[in-house]
């Protein structure tokens, strides 16, 4: 992205340099920087210009030795090598690699966004490509190219260096830290992403210059940008003729020295700006490279020309790989500051730009794409276990792993850095959710399909063995599997919705389970069917619902039908004396208190240690201006605020449904006295069963909003927090986020992204609050936290109106968070494990027609499903089988490669990626901090017998034995001394995992049903 934010910058020549002999080394790295999405949908894109560029730039790679290309994100590029390339450019392309003369840069499908995005979507993306390199060329990056997401995650380094990166590379950062860290010449630093890991998970990391990714355009001696000779990409079509807009000025005897002295310039503007004499001049921008002939036609002679007059110009020049810069660097032998694991966000470009409405924009995608990941990891354990244990099984493989993996391209696609932040234009914003829900659909047929057949001719099928005709389908009955996808043990509710007003539940045996069944929140037709389930991990159970019309009769089997209490509507210019008339609702952790003066929330009570924390919920509006002429704006990227923020209410109802198993309260707020229809709500459900107590879920409903409107949820208590909160790093680690005053713009630059959890905090208690989707979030007054859940914008910029990209969302959102309140110790050992089952809640599988009903089905019939279970700080990451057809012996897989033979692993379905880690940070928790040791053979003894065990890199290229990373000095003199004594060859398959490590091995299992 963005031509225009680079091209304000302006040629400033620093003639103060010292003159040294040694002339200033340039690599001039060529790219081409390619959104998988932004403003044009990919098919759109594939057409306008991004097949051109693999092509020509393959064929002009192919015609000179000394010419360089880096590939960076695979999602375009795995298009063109399955639907355009010949057989002829693929022949090329496998020579190119193989020389290094076309290197592949991050290597994931997308350049994912390191705000919004979760731990789990980051490694998913890169392991799509990296597996797609390895298995197609024997390749694995060692370098990272993020050069446009909005900010940089400290999760982001750690992940790299676990997939055996050398070295990161990112771009945007705060404007005034990046000033500042040029003038320091300290855009070179070793990052420590994890405060646990420390420097067993470094990475040494470039920051680029205020230029950024793409080359300088102005030029002093023509009207026409600088050094892109191919022009600007021109949609929907390429022009018949060749001839695009903007075409630079071609490199003539006429031209070519003021070209030379432009370059130059910048060249050591540049190198001002860092420590040793090696600079990165990246030739490129977006949507570049389309025709290659033309850009390597004018850049060969002016290099030329360069070097020819390099004692004059102080300067030589030669085309580069990302590698070859970093290998110079790294022979350099200077000495690195070390970053510990501080990031960069939020990110502001100018005093009035934080790049912090996106953290919210486009709530509804943010969901759909968590919800798609949540579906993609319960379908790919499911169909592990299964492929596992009935390797004969009816449901074919292939077509399984078809299912798993448009799923997961879906899945990765949108994670790109216009994608899920909502910053896109909105034809592909509904291209994502299309290709979302249409790989969504494929995941359900295929868990429909590995719970429903028989799995073999030995095991009766889920509901026995014959089928029975129409007419013996008891009447109203309805049949469901609940399936667990996490390695714990899980009692919780499940909720479904029905259109009957009571139910009977009961288990596979016959037994009642307990339910409860009412009216629901969003509808007068509808009734919600709340079931508390117990399920081990990785494990389903089959539950038989009847419903009916009539109240049932057998009230020991029968749902509890619960009935609301409704309190009148309070005004807010009432609200004169609040607090004297509260009503209390409680379980075993919590007693809430509401205020029926204003039907708000006044105060909860953590009953185990009987603390109380004055706090109210409620809705604020913050009013964004659309109008250039009158300041700031507001739009997808931008969070610009027009003052503070208002109520956004003028009448608030409330309800409260008691139960058995949960309680509901809800509450309604209304624009206006006098309106019908609530703008904003909240539901409130406090468990009263077997459930955990410890959280308290609250489902919000908001929309449509007014024009020009950002909403937030806003949280006020008795906390003494200082304006200082905690948010989360992907999912992966908490950051503090210290309250800073600004001369301009203070409300939006203390605006973070919260992927998964936020926190405040005093010296007593902690409140928490865990979310489904990304938002945004700050503390702007003590004791106050405000999640923005929704925006609706739109402003006259030319640049937003061109392109589409204001944010004209109308649609009505319902995310869900979870709120947890207690000491810090308390909540401490909790909030973790909560945020992940919240990520990956049961899945609920309605089963329309089921062959028979239980009563009928036959002695012996029931088949036991088999679980995993995990210690409590120990999260099982992936277990899926990915199907890649490629030797795990890399000398092997280079052989094969290289000589185009089939691969020489035939069979990828026998090998099984498992990726496990640690909850917990260094000291956290004074047990469950502690490094966790477990024998892999046992955990998976329920599924098969583990007969191979072997640790790989983060994305399973390469086997740790075999990977070597580049060593770094540091001012402090650490050396990564961590190195785990476990090898494959370890017979008795125990490890030990240490604190937030992630380790990642292939296992190959043998079925006890085999």
């Amino acid at each position: 992205m963005k031509l225009f934010a680079v091209a304000m910058f302006v040629f400033i020549y620093c003639s103060c340099r010292t003159v040294q002999n040694e002339p200033i080394q340039t690599f001039v790295i060529p790219h081409s920087h390619m959104d998988v999405g932004w403003v044009y949908t990919i098919q759109e894109s594939m057409h306008a210009y991004a097949a051109n560029v693999y092509t020509t730039v393959t064929e002009e790679l192919s015609k000179h030795k000394q010419r360089r290309f880096i590939a960076v994100e695979q999602h375009f590029f795995r298009l063109w090598w399955d639907t355009v390339a010949s057989e002829g450019h693929k022949k090329q392309v496998h020579q190119l690699v193989e020389e290094g003369r076309l290197e592949f840069i991050i290597g994931g499908q997308v350049m994912h966004d390191e705000a919004v995005t979760s731990l789990d979507d980051q490694i998913l993306q890169l392991t799509e490509g990296h597996g797609f390199l390895y298995e197609t060329f024997g390749v694995r990056p060692r370098f990272s190219w993020h050069v446009d997401p909005f900010g940089a995650s400290a999760t982001t380094p750690v992940l790299f260096s676990l997939a055996g990166f050398n070295a990161h590379l990112v771009s945007r950062i705060d404007y005034d830290l990046k000033d500042q860290m040029q003038k320091n010449k300290a855009l070179q630093f070793v990052w420590r992403g994890s405060p646990s890991l420390k420097e067993k998970q470094e990475i040494f990391t470039h920051v680029m210059d205020q230029f950024s990714y793409c080359t300088p355009s102005y030029l002093p001696f023509s009207n026409s940008s600088g050094f892109y000779w191919n022009g600007v990409a021109l949609f929907p079509d390429p022009p018949k003729d060749g001839v695009y807009p903007n075409m630079s000025l071609p490199v003539t005897k006429e031209t070519v020295h003021a070209y030379a002295k432009t370059m130059v310039e910048n060249i050591k503007q540049r190198a001002e700006w860092f420590r040793s004499r090696h600079v990165l001049w990246p030739w490129g921008c977006d949507k570049q490279f389309y025709n290659s002939s033309v850009q390597f036609n004018n850049m060969d002679p002016l290099m030329k020309y360069i070097n020819e007059h390099s004692e004059d110009f102080g300067v030589t020049v030669q085309y580069a790989t990302l590698s070859e810069y970093f290998k110079a660097i790294n022979q350099a032998n200077l000495t690195w500051e070390i970053r510990g694991s501080q990031d960069f966000l939020p990110y502001s470009t100018e005093p009035y730009q934080a790049w912090t409405g996106f953290y919210a924009s486009r709530n509804v995608l943010k969901g759909v794409a968590r919800r798609a990941s949540s579906q993609l990891h319960a379908a790919e354990t499911l169909f592990t276990r299964y492929r596992i244990i009935f390797p004969d099984g009816p449901v074919a493989k292939d077509w399984a792993l078809d299912k798993l993996r448009a799923l997961r391209w879906a899945v990765s696609e949108v994670q790109h850095h216009d994608g899920i932040t909502g910053t896109e234009s909105p034809k592909v914003a509904n291209m994502y959710l299309q290709h979302l829900i249409q790989a969504m659909m494929g995941g359900e047929e295929l868990l429909a399909a590995l719970f429903l057949l028989p799995h073999n001719l030995n095991i009766p099928s889920l509901f026995g063995r014959h089928s029975h005709g129409r007419g013996d389908r008891l009447p109203l009955e309805e049949h469901v599997i609940v399936y667990n996808p996490l390695a714990w043990n899980i009692t919780t509710i499940v909720n479904m919705t029905t259109k009957f007003t009571s139910a009977a539940v009961f288990d596979e045996e016959g037994t009642p389970v307990p339910a409860q069944i009412q009216r629901s929140a969003e509808s007068n037709t509808t009734f919600d069917l709340f079931i508390l389930v117990e399920l081990e991990g990785l494990q389903y159970r089959k539950y038989l619902i009847k419903f009916s019309d009539t109240p049932c009769i057998k009230k020991y089997a029968c749902a509890y039908e619960a009935k609301g209490a409704s309190f009148e509507r309070r005004f807010v210019k009432n609200w004169r004396r609040t607090g004297r008339r509260l009503l209390p609702v409680m379980n075993e952790c919590y007693k809430l208190m509401l205020d029926q003066d204003n039907n708000l929330l006044h105060s909860i009570t953590y009953l185990p240690e009987t603390t109380t924390v004055r706090m109210t919920q409620d809705f604020w509006e913050y009013d964004a201006n659309g109008d250039i002429k009158s300041g700031p704006i507001s739009d997808n990227y931008i969070f610009s605020a027009n003052g503070s923020a208002v109520r956004a209410y003028k009448a608030v109802e409330m309800e409260i449904i008691p139960g058995t198993i949960l309680t509901e309260i809800r509450q309604f707020f209304y624009r206006e006295e006098t309106d019908k229809d609530y703008t904003y709500s909240v539901t409130t459900r406090v468990s009263q069963a077997r459930v955990p107590c410890s959280r308290l879920e609250q489902i919000y409903s908001l929309g449509p909003l007014g024009l020009n409107t950002e909403v937030v949820l806003r949280t006020s208590s008795s906390l003494k927090n200082n304006r200082d909160l905690y948010t989360d790093d992907n999912g992966y680690q908490m950051m503090k986020r210290t309250y800073r005053e600004y001369t301009n713009n203070t409300i939006a630059r203390n605006y973070f992204p919260m992927v998964q959890t936020a926190y405040m905090e005093d010296d007593r208690s902690r409140l928490v609050i865990l979310s489904d989707r990304a938002h945004g979030v700050s503390s702007q007054a003590n004791g106050e936290l405000e999640v923005m859940l929704h925006r609706r914008l739109w402003n006259n910029l030319q640049w937003n109106l061109g392109y589409n990209l204001t944010l004209n969302d109308s649609s009505v959102v319902r995310p869900t968070m979870w709120m947890m309140l207690g000491s810090l110790s308390s909540v401490s050992k909790l909030y973790q494990r909560e945020a992940i089952m919240l990520q990956h809640r049961p899945v609920i599988m309605p089963i329309a027609q089921p062959q028979k009903p239980w009563h009928l089905k036959e002695p012996g019939s029931s088949f036991h499903v088999p679980s995993v279970v995990l210690p409590p700080n120990l999260h099982l990451l992936s277990f899926s089988i990915y199907g890649w057809n490629y030797s795990s012996d890399h000398d092997v897989h280079l052989k094969d490669v290289h000589s185009g033979r089939a691969p020489h692993f035939e069979s990828g379905y026998d090998r099984v990626l498992l990726r496990l880690m640690h909850l917990f940070e260094e000291g956290e928790d004074p047990e469950l901090s502690k490094p966790v040791t477990i024998n892999i053979k046992e955990v998976l003894n329920g599924i098969g017998e583990v007969r191979v065990l072997e640790e790989r890199s983060l994305t399973g290229t390469w086997n740790t034995t075999s990977l070597q990373r580049w060593k770094w000095k540091t001012v402090d003199n650490a050396e990564a001394l961590f190195k785990d004594k476990w090898t494959s060859q370890n017979k008795n398959f125990t490890v030990s995992i240490l604190p937030k490590q992630i380790r990642t091995f292939f296992v190959q299992l043998s079925s006890g049903n085999s």
